[in-house]
């Protein structure tokens, strides 16, 4: 049995009925990807896309819901007040989308009965590197990679 580096945190009951994504390692902000994830969790592979490309031209806001210190309210957000536009982060996560539903289109499975059970941003590997200062000092320039893992089944 070959091991991949990062293993699925969610173990589907029926693997033929489910189809699996990830993006491994991608250089985007751990925060947003986690906001993102929680947004999209429970929705069709479908809504979920739309939602994502809204983002992405300004038109929806991404409800922050555990990064939200300093964060500006936003119109449009349903029973919450705080909210963002990540672009960047949508757009790296849309492709995963895109690929979970060409593994399911793959597998033989109906794509518009399936509803996204997991969504997971893990952190990934930190690149360091520091930024030389004056009188021998140093900035640490820290980037955090993150994965990003998507479930969907038959719903």
């Amino acid at each position: 049995m070959v091991m991949a580096r990062v293993n699925y945190a969610y173990k589907p009951q029926d693997e033929t009925k489910a189809a699996k994504a990830m993006g491994y390692e991608m250089p985007i902000s751990f925060k947003h990807a986690v906001e993102i994830c929680r947004a999209i969790r429970g929705k069709r592979i479908e809504e979920a896309m739309e939602f994502l490309e809204d983002v992405i031209a300004m038109k929806r806001a991404v409800p922050f819901k555990k990064h939200k210190k300093k964060v500006a309210h936003k119109s449009g957000l349903e029973k919450w007040y705080a909210g963002r536009y990540p672009q960047k982060a949508a757009k790296a996560i849309l492709k995963i989308l895109r690929n979970l539903e060409a593994n399911a289109e793959y597998k033989g499975l109906e794509v518009e009965r399936l509803k996204i059970v997991h969504a997971q941003a893990k952190k990934g590997r930190v690149l360091k590197r520091y930024m030389p200062r004056a009188f021998g000092r140093a900035t640490p320039k820290f980037k955090v990679l993150t994965t990003v893992e998507f479930v969907a089944e038959v719903r």
